[in-house]
């Protein structure tokens, strides 16, 4: 991977990992796309970290509070929220590796599209603040997690969707989901830090995923900014006819032998 590439695949993870059309269903999109051959599992892991400095950035006053009362309500939900994904990330580990080839993107996508459209035909007449948040609406949005694990499929997305399933207001199901990724995130790093040691002799290899995670760093708080202004005025239809669009665009290409792995065979 070149420093261009990695600037490339850090700009695309910071621009759609808190937009709701998956991350890692960009970064599979853009590596085949340019050819990269690095490990994407692992690269994908670093600048997912270059974003969660963005999350620390955004809500330090949210993190602070925590850190100080680490016995609270918001503490406690954030830890039932990560279980799901964590134990589908641990049963199916190697899986998921298996379909970074894109095999799977565009149905990814096209689930994406599906729930995105659902959640916002569902109608909630009061939608519950934070202090009306119960233990099982944290539990569902960790659920939709442990499903966004599949490239394609949004995490902020499907996080969020379950939030707004639950009654959820529309902001805070965005910040809770975004907050949703810091336990996620640390867990993947220690979950696979035994492959970043086995990289740390190799400077070839570890300057690009430095690279891309301070420009996923930098475009990640701008993406966290500008969707947490959107999310409380607009309607997320837009996101579902884009990824839906891509959905199209890739099984086109599949079916053309171009770029992907193909979907059958």
């Amino acid at each position: 991977m070149t420093i261009f590439q990695a600037i490339i695949l850090g700009l695309v993870q910071g621009l759609t990992e808190f937009l709701p059309v998956s991350s890692s269903g960009h970064l599979v999109v853009a590596r085949n796309i340019m050819g990269v051959t690095a490990e994407p599992v692992l690269f994908e892991i670093v600048v997912h970290v270059g974003t969660l400095l963005a999350v620390l950035v955004v809500f330090r006053r949210d993190i602070w509070k925590m850190i100080c009362h680490p016995i609270s309500k918001p503490v406690g939900y954030l830890i039932l929220a990560s279980i799901p994904a964590g134990i589908a990330g641990v049963l199916l580990d190697n899986w998921i590796e298996s379909v970074f080839g894109g095999r799977y993107l565009a149905i990814g996508f096209l689930i994406t599209a599906v729930l995105l459209t659902v959640a916002e035909k569902k109608q909630v007449r009061r939608p519950r603040k934070f202090n009306q948040m119960k233990p099982a609406d944290a539990l569902a949005m960790g659920a939709m997690q442990a499903v966004a694990l599949v490239p394609g499929i949004s995490r902020s997305g499907s996080t969020i969707v379950g939030g707004l399933f639950m009654g959820l207001d529309r902001k805070l199901a965005a910040r809770f989901s975004f907050l949703m990724s810091i336990p996620v995130i640390l867990g993947s790093v220690v979950f696979k830090f035994k492959d970043l040691l086995a990289m740390g002799t190799d400077g070839a290899a570890v300057a690009p995923m430095i690279v891309g995670a301070l420009v996923a760093a930098v475009s990640g708080y701008v993406a966290i900014r500008f969707f947490l202004n959107l999310i409380s005025k607009k309607k997320m239809y837009g996101f579902a006819v884009y990824v839906a669009i891509l959905a199209v665009a890739i099984l086109i290409c599949q079916f053309a032998g171009l770029w992907f792995e193909p979907l059958f065979g």
